[in-house]
C-alpha cells in the first residue's frame, strides 16, 4: 500500500510538470501573437489614416492584422452590396446596418482568436494548487503508514514522505502563479485590442458614411498574354455571331 501512495505522489508531480510545460508554452505563444498583432495594427492604422482618400485606403490589401481584416471586411461588404441584388435576406439590410453587422462579426472573430488558450491558463491556475494538495495528502498518508509499519516516529521514517508532500504543494503553487498572472495579463490585452477595434469600426462607419456607403469597384487585373475585351459595342453577339462596331 505504501508503494501505491508513493506512485500517486510521483504521478501528481509529473502532472504538475506537464501543467508547467503547457503553461509556459502558451505564455510564449500568446506573447508572440500579441507582439506581432500590435506591430501589424500600428503599421496598418498609420498607413490607413495617411491615405489620400477612402478609395486609396480600400486598396491596402498587403497589410495583415486584426485591424486590417476589419477594414477589409468593411470594404468587401460595401462592394458586395453594389454587386449583389437586394432580393434575399442577406442583402435586404440597410447599407449602414449591413456594414455594422459585418464589422461586428469580424471583431467577434478576432476576439475568439485572441481568446484561444486563455481557458487552459485559467483552468491550470485554478486546479494546480489542488493537484499539489492531492499529492500532499497522499504523502502524509504514506508517512503515517510508514510510522505504523515501523512502529517508530523518528525523523528517518517520516522525512522522505513529508518532504515529497511539501514539494508537491510547492510545485502546485509554482505552476498556478504564472498561469493566473498570464491569464489576467492576456485577458487585459484582449480587452484593450477589442476596444481599439470597436473604435476603429466606429470611425470606419463614419468615414464611409461621407461617401454614401459606396466604394469604387476594383478594376480587374489583366494578366500577361490576356486579350483585353474591345470597348464600345465590340464583342457583343447577335444571334450567336460577333458584331463589331
Amino acid at each position: 500500500m505504501s508503494e501505491l501512495y508513493q506512485h500517486i505522489v510521483e504521478w501528481t508531480l509529473w502532472a504538475l510538470i506537464a501543467f508547467s510545460i503547457i503553461t509556459w508554452t502558451l505564455i510564449v505563444i500568446k506573447a508572440v501573437q500579441h507582439i506581432l498583432l500590435s506591430r501589424q495594427n500600428r503599421s496598418f492604422i498609420k498607413t490607413f489614416w495617411s491615405a489620400p482618400d477612402l478609395h486609396a485606403a480600400a486598396s491596402l490589401e498587403k497589410y495583415v492584422g486584426a485591424t486590417a481584416r476589419v477594414a477589409a471586411i468593411g470594404f468587401q461588404t460595401l462592394r458586395n452590396a453594389d454587386a449583389s441584388p437586394a432580393n434575399d435576406l442577406e442583402h435586404s439590410w440597410d447599407r449602414q446596418d449591413l456594414l455594422e453587422r459585418h464589422l461586428r462579426q469580424q471583431i467577434q472573430k478576432e476576439r475568439r482568436s485572441l481568446e484561444n488558450g486563455l481557458a487552459i491558463l485559467a483552468s491550470i491556475g485554478n486546479t494546480a494548487p489542488f493537484v499539489g494538495l492531492f499529492g500532499t495528502v497522499f504523502g502524509i498518508i504514506q508517512a503515517l503508514t510508514a510510522i505504523t509499519a515501523s512502529k517508530s516516529a523518528s525523523i528517518e521514517v517520516v522525512a522522505g514522505p513529508i518532504g515529497e508532500a511539501l514539494i508537491a504543494t510547492g510545485i502546485g503553487i509554482a505552476v498556478a502563479v504564472p498561469s493566473v498572472l498570464a491569464y489576467n495579463f492576456f485577458l487585459r490585452r484582449l480587452k484593450l485590442i477589442a476596444a481599439d477595434l470597436d473604435d476603429f469600426a466606429t470611425d470606419f462607419v463614419s468615414l464611409v458614411q461621407k461617401a454614401g456607403f459606396r466604394i469604387k469597384a476594383t478594376a480587374p487585373v489583366i494578366k500577361a498574354g490576356q486579350v483585353q475585351p474591345p470597348r464600345g459595342d465590340a464583342g457583343k453577339t447577335e444571334n450567336g455571331k460577333e458584331v463589331f462596331a
